[in-house]
C-alpha cells in the first residue's frame, strides 16, 4: 500500500502528519504551485516541500500545473510528478476507461 499526503503545506498541520505517517507521495497543494514563476515565495515555500520529501525519501506531486513554464520550473525545482490542467482535463471516469480499452498497462 502506498499513502499520498494531499494538498500539502495547506496548512500548518500538514507538517505534522509527517512525524507521525510514513508517506510515499506529497502533493504539493496547488496554491503554492499555481504562480511559483512569478511569486518567489511560493518557490521557496516549493523547493522547500522538495527538499523535505526526498529526506524522508517520497516522490512529489505539483497540483495545479496549467502552463508550460509552471511544468519546466517545477521540474527544474526537482518535482517528480505533476497534474493539471496542462496535462489533462478533468473528464468522466467512462469516458477515460473508453480510451483505455484494449490499452495494456504494465503491472
Amino acid at each position: 500500500m502506498r499513502v499520498a499526503l494531499d494538498d500539502f503545506g495547506a496548512g500548518a498541520s500538514s507538517w505534522g502528519y509527517l512525524k507521525s505517517l510514513r508517506v510515499d507521495y506529497l502533493k504539493i497543494d496547488g496554491q503554492f504551485v499555481r504562480d511559483v514563476v512569478d511569486d518567489a515565495l511560493d518557490e521557496a515555500a516549493v523547493r522547500s516541500f522538495v527538499e523535505v520529501a526526498h529526506v524522508l525519501g517520497a516522490r512529489t506531486v505539483a497540483e495545479f500545473v496549467d502552463r508550460p513554464e509552471v511544468l519546466a520550473r517545477v521540474r527544474e525545482m526537482g518535482v517528480d510528478h505533476a497534474q493539471g490542467y496542462l496535462l489533462h482535463r478533468p473528464e468522466p471516469l467512462e469516458a477515460v476507461l473508453g480510451q483505455l480499452a484494449g490499452v495494456v498497462i504494465p503491472g
